[in-house]
């Protein structure tokens, strides 16, 4: 366990979206702003957040983009408006990356590291070894071991953790927000 009154503005915080931010779409993908629903606390949790951590990015397979059932444009609405209404409630999001690729072999797919150093390539200062990544499936904690981040699991979709995730996985909380709690109390 890290200690985590250590984690100041020169840490990075990467967020999972649907899922972690948003409620996840069942059987199908978030196509418009419309569908996009926060998880109540998010907005507060990365107000919180945005008090400590020297970035917030947010990292996100979108493999509905690559099947065209979600158009790039529609997308970019999704994250604009994500992105507004955090700042409205005080927070930020420092950058977006996500992947549209279908097939799980790609580079830039979660849990491999493409969208970690497309990151890391914008912003020279994130140290992976001064990250956390939140994410509720498992290729979001292996992504996070695989830069070598510390990694929390939300059970908002699924409480219970795959052996081969439960021995990656730092921490479980049940929310966003109970986590930022833990930083912030």
């Amino acid at each position: 366990m890290i200690p985590f009154h250590d984690i100041d503005s020169s840490w990075t915080l990467f967020l999972d979206r649907d899922g972690v931010i948003n409620h996840q779409k069942e059987n199908g993908y978030i196509n418009l702003p419309s569908e996009f629903e926060f998880y109540t606390g998010v907005k507060e949790a990365i107000e919180k957040f945005s008090r400590i951590f020297g970035r917030i990015i947010v990292i996100t397979n979108q493999r509905g983009v690559g099947k065209g059932i979600t158009s790039l444009e529609n997308l970019g609405r999704i994250h604009e408006h994500m992105k507004t209404e955090v700042e409205n409630n005080g927070g930020k999001i420092h950058s977006i990356y996500f992947c549209p690729d279908i097939n799980d072999d790609s580079p830039n797919r979660k849990p491999n590291t493409g969208m970690a150093l497309q990151a890391q390539s914008d912003f020279p200062e994130i140290n992976f070894s001064k990250s956390i990544m939140i994410g509720n499936s498992a290729s979001d904690i292996h992504f996070g071991k695989n830069i070598g981040a510390y990694t929390v699991y939300l059970t908002t979709t699924n409480p219970m953790l795959k052996d081969d995730t439960k021995s990656v996985t730092d921490l479980v909380c049940p929310s966003l927000l109970s986590f930022a709690d833990l930083l912030m109390p």
